[in-house]
């Protein structure tokens, strides 16, 4: 669509969209617009015009932001320094200090019951946080952090059936049964509150 809005003008009035009434009238507007047409006629921005005008607008937004994010992007990197850890949700961090280390291998490294512990396995930092933990605190939208979920810390093994069997007969329990792909063997080994280490041994 097309926008021609002219504005005519006598002395001091400034008459409607309708056009002028009188031969003076015309006079002035006819004055007016070969002085200054751009000023009594709206931009006019159509067809092939409007979409190349639409798309410059488009990639200088888009250059704008991208130049933005990459910003952003290299005062975040200066801030980081490193892994920290991975936090599980636990019910009873007593409990899970046990499972952990007795089980497992893990190394108490900090504790702070009833609320929180740390522990270690070669490089891998695990946080076990109990309800009253700052990390085990409600969301804004009042849902609770619960253990569970898929995301899961990985161990390396060098027997997998062996460890299997071994982890039944000390009545440990498993999420799934044993899964093999041409990286290697895996299962899901559970911790007393439900949340998953995968047991992994490296195909050969």
């Amino acid at each position: 669509m097309s926008i021609d809005a002219r504005i005519y003008v006598r002395s001091s009035d400034i008459w409607s969209l309708d056009g002028p009434t009188s031969r003076s009238d015309r006079l002035v507007g006819r004055s007016r617009r070969s002085r200054f047409p751009r000023a009594i006629s709206a931009h006019r921005c159509s067809g092939v015009r409007h979409i190349r005008c639409c798309h410059r607008s488009r990639r200088q937004a888009m250059n704008q932001s991208s130049a933005s994010v990459k910003e952003a992007d290299s005062r975040v990197k200066n801030l980081i320094r490193g892994f920290h850890g991975v936090r599980y949700q636990v019910e009873d961090v007593s409990r899970s200090i046990n499972f952990y280390t007795q089980h497992l291998g893990f190394k108490l490294e900090h504790e702070q019951l009833p609320a929180f512990a740390a522990l270690s396995l070669e490089a891998l930092p695990l946080l076990l946080s109990g309800p009253g933990a700052s990390g085990s605190r409600s969301l804004p939208n009042g849902e609770r952090q619960h253990p569970g979920g898929w995301n899961r810390i990985i161990i390396r093994v060098a027997d997998l059936p062996s460890c299997i069997e071994a982890f039944k007969e000390a009545g440990l329990h498993f999420r799934n049964e044993m899964e093999a792909g041409p990286a290697g063997k895996q299962i899901q080994l559970l911790d007393p509150d439900g949340n998953p280490i995968e047991l992994f041994e490296p195909a050969r």
